[in-house]
């Protein structure tokens, strides 16, 4: 009877010991994610943008229409409130927009987003020097969106076209467009003088543009153009002075680019 005792008092010490032990704490649990929709508005004056009419007066007083609106966003980063980031490159990290084609005007991202809390918004209007890369696109619409090579190659980060009423009163047309710019020996504007190129893109820090992800839900993030910001702040941009066409125009660029600071803004969040 001692003896049984004993053995059975040896089993449950050792189960004790072996057959009770607490599961291990996994390190890494698995995440959870939901989704993000971009919605690209674009206005006049706060209003939706009306093509193909000359309704418009800008800050330099040139009555103007706009006909066309093409560009491209990349390197959409979300900004999470413990100081890590989500860069949307999943599918792809170049998005195209264009007011006449309105399948670009949403932007269902690929990436799974992690949940959580975010502060802002971050991206890159147009495309960097590392990735804007001639004949990346290949079909429409983005390949008709090709910079000259002899320009620099890749691919205009804008296409704003359209036409002004000059001082004469006569209708002219203007290529509101911004891509990669050139310097000229002498200031001889001819391709054979060019001796540097300059990447006009830039950063844009989305104003008013905290969020938060819920698991397993899409959350819809409104991204608004107002064009009128690209010719008044912080200069005022002038069509009569800078004539119809930029492309080969670097100070009229760098005015368009720095005009750039205030003209996207963050609209409906849902």
């Amino acid at each position: 009877m001692k003896n049984k005792l004993l053995l059975l008092a040896a089993f449950f010490a050792f189960y004790g010991l072996y057959g009770c032990k607490d599961k291990p704490i996994d390190s890494n649990p698995a995440k959870e994610y939901g989704k993000i929709k971009f919605n690209f508005t674009h206005l006049v004056a706060g209003l939706p943008l009306e093509k193909d009419t000359m309704k418009y007066i800008n800050a330099a007083g040139n009555n103007y229409e706009v006909d066309q609106l093409m560009y491209f966003i990349s390197d959409v980063t979300l900004h999470n409130s413990d100081g890590t980031t989500k860069l949307i490159d999943g599918w792809k990290d170049i998005n195209y927009v264009d007011v006449d084609l309105s399948s670009t005007l949403s932007w269902n991202v690929y990436d799974d987003i992690p949940i959580g809390t975010y502060n802002s918004i971050s991206f890159t209007f147009g495309i960097s020097e590392a990735k804007n890369i001639t004949m990346m696109f290949v079909n429409p619409p983005d390949v008709n969106m090709m910079w000259p090579g002899v320009l620099g190659g890749g691919y205009h980060y804008m296409m704003i076209n359209g036409k002004w009423r000059d001082t004469a009163n006569v209708i002219q047309n203007f290529d509101f467009h911004l891509g990669i710019g050139q310097l000229y020996k002498s200031n001889v504007i001819n391709t054979d003088s060019i001796y540097a190129f300059v990447q006009n893109y830039f950063d844009v820090e989305l104003p008013n543009s905290s969020f938060t992800i819920e698991k397993n839900k899409t959350r819809e993030i409104e991204i608004i153009m107002n064009i009128e910001s690209w010719f008044e702040t912080p200069y005022i941009y002038d069509h009569n002075y800078w004539g119809g066409g930029i492309m080969q125009n670097q100070p009229a660029m760098q005015m368009v680019k720095e005009n750039g600071f205030d003209v996207f803004t963050t609209g409906l969040i849902q």
